[in-house]
């Protein structure tokens, strides 16, 4: 039996104000739609009925094309811990460009050096590769990983996103009575299906039950230590201490995908949290200071497939943009900072995580409506400064698991996302899956703004959940 709600009304009649308020971007998005697809280039950041077109960001805070100051907890895709544009970042950008450096060369030159020494130190890779965005990181580890085994299928986890790449786009979003099974996309090739299998996150018997089946034939299994499109939610101890156990036992390559996990709780992986060292892992977001940087890094004797030595057998040869001079200092002043103020950064982090957290759910649940963030720790990680807004229909139920937390049957994803996205953004605040990132550039000051905004969504949204 569906447990939906139908929230058509209310999101007609908050679309209307929000089109009052903001009809500046309301006329950009009309000009944007009759030469973008839908009006722009990322699909999750088109909301409905469009969404706000900032002109300067700094900080906790973005100024849109209509003058709102709003307060945002999207934060460049969970990417700017620091906030947004950090002086000391922005400085050293500045001054590159001004000794006239900084746009594309096509030399490869010494700040990869310096920042692939940074992430062998703080992750315990031996070798590393860059490239653009996380997409094409863990298509490239994937890549290696079957190179490397001779082996066809990829092991991944239901809710997990690893970028828009082939071996990616099964079992994203949860469908009905398949669950976490389904393709993404049109246009992959029909054998793809057969070569993704996904077992359910921090579900330890189950690995070992895929394992089984399928051992002799699995190239890898990529997971997130601290999955992110899932929910936000910090994989058990046990689960990747299994998932190391049985990929060494079977000969498959384990990878971590810490796109959004790494440099987010310490400085450096956060596999070296929970003692387990991946064959592979990718890096992104934070590691870019807010440019575009990713990489892979791992064992020598993998990485090499990529490299002369290996006989360049794997295509990670690299694009016109990898390694970009900028996007490359970017995340050297980035990773030299967060290594050097480690002591500082993630225990505010965290102090404000939890003060956030418990803010938001207060202002809800006072008002009458149970509501739950994700993002809480468990004995490895500390509480986390991402996290989603849930709406459980039944009290007292947690989210510990993508099969819950983005089960449309157990919480009302339309009111946490859609309905949420647009009243939140009337009272000045922007926020995505229900919450997003908190910063060290946010305060306490802004979190009671936050939480007073909650109340006011829950008293103006509160008579249509009756």
């Amino acid at each position: 039996m569906t447990r939906k709600r139908d929230h058509a009304r209310l999101l007609r009649e908050l679309g209307d104000e929000y089109a009052r308020r903001f009809p500046t971007s309301a006329r950009l998005n009309k000009r944007a739609e009759n030469v973008l697809v839908d009006g722009g280039s990322h699909a999750l950041r088109l909301m409905r009925p469009f969404p706000p077109r900032p002109v300067r960001a700094d900080g906790a805070w973005i100024l849109d094309e209509d003058g709102h100051r709003i307060l945002d907890f999207w934060q460049g895709h969970h990417a700017n811990i620091l906030g947004h544009n950090p002086r000391f970042l922005t400085d050293a950008l500045a001054r590159y460009f001004q000794d006239g450096q900084g746009l594309l060369t096509g030399f490869t030159d010494r700040l990869q050096v310096e920042v692939a020494e940074l992430l062998c130190r703080t992750t315990g890779a031996e070798r590393v590769r860059f490239t653009t965005s996380g997409t094409l990181a863990t298509m490239y580890a994937i890549l290696l990983a079957r190179g490397y085994t001779g082996r066809n299928i990829v092991l991944k986890v239901g809710g997990g996103w690893h970028g828009a790449q082939p071996w990616g786009l099964k079992g994203v979003h949860f469908e009905g009575n398949i669950g976490f099974q389904g393709m993404e996309t049109a246009g992959l090739p029909d054998a793809m299906d057969a070569q993704v299998v996904v077992t359910r996150y921090n579900d330890a018997e189950m690995l070992e039950d895929r394992f089984r089946e399928y051992g002799d034939r699995i190239a890898c299994f990529i997971v997130e230590p601290f999955i992110g499109a899932g929910g936000m939610l910090p994989a058990a101890p046990e689960f990747l201490r299994t998932a190391r156990a049985l990929t060494a036992r079977y000969g498959a390559v384990l990878i971590f995908d810490e796109i959004v996990s790494g440099f987010r709780f310490r400085a450096g992986d956060t596999g070296r949290m929970y003692g387990v060292q991946p064959d592979l892992a990718a890096f992104g977001k934070v590691i870019g200071g807010g440019m575009p940087v990713a990489a892979v890094g791992g064992r020598a004797e993998i990485m090499a497939l990529a490299g002369r030595k290996g006989g360049m057998r794997v295509a990670f040869s690299g694009g016109t943009y990898s390694g970009h001079p900028a996007s490359l200092l970017a995340a050297k002043t980035m990773l030299e900072h967060l290594v050097a103020h480690e002591a500082e950064i993630y225990p505010r982090l965290t102090e404000l995580a939890i003060l956030a957290h418990r803010t938001v759910e207060k202002a809800f649940t006072d008002e009458g409506i149970y509501a739950r963030c994700t993002g809480y720790g468990n004995e490895v990680l500390p509480e986390s400064a991402s996290a989603m807004l849930l709406f459980p229909y039944d009290e007292g139920v947690v989210p510990r698991s993508p099969d819950a937390a983005r089960n449309p049957e157990i919480c009302d994803l339309v009111l946490g996302e859609e309905v949420l996205r647009v009243a939140m953004l009337l009272e000045g605040v922007h926020v995505t899956h229900g919450l997003g990132s908190v910063t060290t550039a946010h305060t306490e000051d802004d979190l009671q703004f936050l939480g007073d905004a909650c109340r006011r969504v829950a008293r103006r949204i509160g008579p249509y959940l009756a």
